[in-house]
């Protein structure tokens, strides 16, 4: 079973952002004391720091995922409509154009949230900071692991930007990795001489402009927004969702190397040449608030850790710093939160299984890697395979495909046309998107015959100017 480390000691999360945050409020159910760790400088408020680049950025949060939020912190998603959350039917209240065609508008019972990522990281930030037993310490480098013995004894800390400061140890009986795409667990395993994991990717070279408008009631006839995809040949995507404040935030965006560009005129005839017209209609009716920013995504990367034959006793990573998946798609918070869900189970049952033996509850330090990491790539590996199922349409981007991909693709397509009809299928389409259904139920008997009955009656929705060279 290997060292045992008692539940009643220390936790240290690495990154305070959505991922640590989330870990922090999984083990603070266990752990009287966790410690969060950030380089940032933490803000008072509801404000986009240096950290998270992608944090002045759109963002979607999927209805599986609202769901994990409330659980790991109950009565969240009351405090997300308190702090001016905008709650929509994501079918009735949203106009979503797949493959360019609209998908057909209807009650779907499934509910969307919006709220800006600086406002929700804030909002979890307050959360987890309430929590007795964890505390949020900003303006500090986690700089290396301490190991004894096969597991984990601590990390070092130094000021942060600061190279010539003092370092000193932080004891911990568990260290979890939450600090994303620039993670350092790689390079501190192999340092150790512990084995690294092998990675996959998909580099679909993705580039998002994204910028904040005024928003009157009336305009788009009060819904919630619009959104459009890319696909192949229409590498451009762009969205349009209300957020708190009486805003809207403006998204465009490129797939395989299409970059939107920053200039007023640029953007509005890139928002042009989308088949979604709230888009220009936003940008064309309301007040900018702020100049657009730009951030670039250039792969989806994964970190095989549920594949490794040995772990760090006391050593885990989660949310981006495992794998970080397209952003188009929208699957990051909700990966986290399940991660964070899967955490907190395995805890509360080695707790229990402690308790059953009549023993002080005992994580079993070299088990709990293993456990965590083969549930976690479990959960990875459903986002992946729908991510890289999309990724892959686009002849441009590097993978591997799936014998039989070609026949599905072609199925799909006609089922995106064919929800533009049918708005079961449409339902249907939204529940696997928000990782509520399985990609699966797409392909059941019942739904093929919904698909070639109402493909053929679907009609594309032209943008109001073509891609240039079009």
């Amino acid at each position: 079973m290997g060292q045992n480390v008692a539940v009643s000691a220390r936790g240290v999360v690495i990154g305070a952002g959505i991922a640590g945050l989330l870990a922090a409020s999984a083990l603070a159910e266990s752990f009287p004391q966790v410690t969060v760790f950030d380089r940032d400088p933490l803000p008072s408020g509801p404000v986009p720091r240096r950290g998270v680049p992608q944090g002045r950025q759109l963002h979607a949060m999927h209805a599986r995922g609202a769901q994990a939020l409330t659980e790991l912190l109950p009565g969240f998603w009351d405090d997300m409509v308190a702090a001016g959350a905008v709650v929509g039917d994501t079918q009735a209240d949203a106009h979503w154009y797949l493959d360019d065609y609209l998908l057909k508008p209807a009650p779907s019972g499934l509910q969307g949230i919006a709220l800006s990522r600086p406002r929700l990281e804030w909002l979890m930030r307050s959360r987890a900071a309430a929590l007795p037993a964890v505390r949020i310490i900003g303006d500090t480098d986690v700089t290396g692991l301490v190991i004894s013995g096969g597991q984990v004894t601590g990390v070092t800390v130094r000021a942060a930007r600061t190279p010539d400061a003092a370092e000193e140890t932080a004891a911990a009986d568990l260290v979890i990795d939450a600090t994303g795409r620039g993670s350092r667990a790689l390079a501190w395993l192999g340092e150790l001489g512990y084995p690294v994991p092998r990675s996959s990717q998909l580099r679909a070279d993705v580039t998002y402009v994204s910028r904040f408008y005024s928003r009157d009631p009336a305009q788009l006839a009060g819904r919630f927004g619009g959104l459009v995809t890319p696909y192949p040949g229409q590498p451009r995507g762009g969205a349009v969702i209300r957020q708190e404040g009486d805003r809207f935030m403006v998204l465009l965006a490129g797939m395989v190397g299409e970059e939107p560009p920053l200039d007023e005129a640029g953007m509005l005839a890139y928002a042009d040449s989308l088949a979604c017209p709230d888009i220009a209609s936003v940008m064309r009716q309301s007040t900018p608030l702020g100049a657009p920013v730009r951030f670039t995504y250039p792969s989806s990367t994964w970190r095989h850790y549920e594949g490794l034959d040995a772990y760090l006793g006391g050593f885990l990573v989660i949310g981006d710093a495992l794998c970080g998946l397209n952003p188009i798609y929208g699957q990051g918070i909700t990966v986290a939160a399940l991660e964070a869900l899967e955490l907190r189970r395995l805890l509360r049952r080695l707790v229990r299984s402690g308790d059953a033996a009549g023993t002080a509850a005992r994580v079993p330090a070299a088990d709990l890697p293993r456990l965590y990491f083969r549930a976690a790539g479990k959960l990875v590996a459903r986002a992946w395979a729908t991510a890289a199922a999309a990724d892959l349409r686009f002849p441009q981007v590097e993978g591997k495909r799936q014998p039989g991909a070609g026949l599905i693709n072609a199925y799909l397509v006609k089922y995106r046309a064919a929800a533009s009809v049918d708005p079961v299928l449409g339902a249907t389409f939204l529940r696997v998107a928000n990782m509520i259904e399985k990609p699966t139920r797409m392909l059941s008997p019942g739904h093929m015959v919904r698909v070639f009955r109402s493909a053929g009656k679907a009609t594309q929705t032209l943008p109001a100017r073509p891609i240039s060279g079009e």
